[in-house]
């Protein structure tokens, strides 16, 4: 893609968004973005906890 890397992209990618939705809507974006990452991460865990109580649970048996 033109010689860019994945840093150079992202700078573009948020001057770009900066130009269409302005500063306001950006932070707005991001504290979103970082609630749907705590979420995620939470998700992430409780299935890893109920795999890892399963495994035990089949051990047992």
């Amino acid at each position: 893609m033109f010689g860019l890397g994945l840093p150079e992209a992202a700078i573009i990618l948020v001057a770009i968004v900066v130009l269409f939705f302005g500063s306001k809507k950006l932070n707005e974006f991001a504290k979103g973005l970082g609630r749907f990452s705590g979420e995620f991460k939470k998700g992430k865990m409780e299935i890893e906890k109920e795999i890892e109580e399963a495994k035990k649970s089949i051990n047992k048996k």
